[in-house]
């Protein structure tokens, strides 16, 4: 078998799962209930946020917070100041690519 298959927990209460850390990305799902969110924080790497369900609150450095929905992909520039908050009743699901690995990754 030359494919690797990992798999992810699909429930509706809050998670981080750490799906793959390898040299080439950091791949994270996480679900957030309503009113929860990820402490404040500084990207480490090129991030790619792909959001699968709900509605995510997110305020980045100094601008005003935006919401984004299912099926945007935001992307975020390294060492960005970000804050992630699920705001709304439904469920938020979302995926974090972090390319390359912050591991591996130099900055600029």
């Amino acid at each position: 078998m030359l494919e690797k298959i990992y798999k992810y927990q699909r429930i509706n209460q809050k998670i981080i799962e750490k799906i793959i850390a390898d040299e080439n990305i950091a791949l994270n799902h996480m679900v957030l209930t309503k009113e929860t969110g990820l402490p404040e924080h500084y990207s480490n790497s090129n991030v790619y946020m792909i959001i699968i369900r709900g509605v995510m609150t997110l305020k980045l450095d100094e601008q005003e917070a935006m919401e984004y929905k299912a099926g945007d992909i935001i992307n975020i520039p390294y060492n960005t100041k970000m804050n992630v908050n699920n705001f709304q009743e439904e469920v938020l699901e979302f995926f974090v690519v972090k390319s390359p690995n912050p591991k591996y990754y130099k900055g600029e």
